[in-house]
């Protein structure tokens, strides 16, 4: 697996670069054919250490974000979520996927705009493949999102799936 590791207003020493990359390590048995991407983001706010990981898959997006006490504890804790994750979708990931399901770039560009406060504040940029609605909801849930953008594979059309309060999902699609 290749990982990037990043941190945010903070210097990544070596020990903790190694930290990681053997933790990580222990997830390569799920991704046989190697090409798995890991991006590591550590940051620290006041005593708080907030550690992400991503994780793309052949197009197939594995997050988790944990807040510690040190990076030692979030780097554990983002490796349980991160096999829960895998371990929860791993059917639906064999048998329904097709390859090209989800986005190729888990990183879209994105600019600021600093324009009044009540404004757009970002404004973000990628491409999206078709799929279906239980892949858009499973595609939402592992990258923890309320809601996700997806052009529908029968129709063609751009469609919204989203995380309701009562926990069920619901499907915004156009009138034609």
């Amino acid at each position: 697996m290749k990982i990037t590791i990043v941190g945010r207003q903070l210097n990544v020493f070596e020990d903790t670069k190694a930290m990681i990359e053997k933790k990580l390590a222990k997830l390569d048995k799920f991704f046989k054919d190697g090409t798995a991407e890991a991006v590591v983001t550590l940051s620290r706010k006041r005593n708080t250490s907030t550690l992400e990981v991503t994780i793309n898959a052949s197009g197939t997006l594995f997050r988790s974000e944990v807040d510690a006490d040190d990076f030692r504890v979030a780097m554990d804790e983002t490796i349980d979520r991160i096999e829960r994750q895998i371990r929860k979708n791993k059917t639906r990931l064999a048998k329904r996927l097709r390859e090209t399901a989800f986005i190729p770039d888990p990183f879209p560009v994105e600019e600021e705009v600093e324009e009044d406060p009540g404004l757009i504040i970002r404004t973000k940029q990628f491409e999206y493949q078709p799929m279906t609605a239980e892949e858009a909801i499973m595609q939402m849930n592992l990258l923890g999102h309320s809601f996700y953008v997806f052009t529908d594979v029968d129709t063609g059309n751009t469609c919204v799936v989203y995380a309701r309060k009562d926990g069920s999902y619901g499907l915004i699609e156009p009138l034609k």
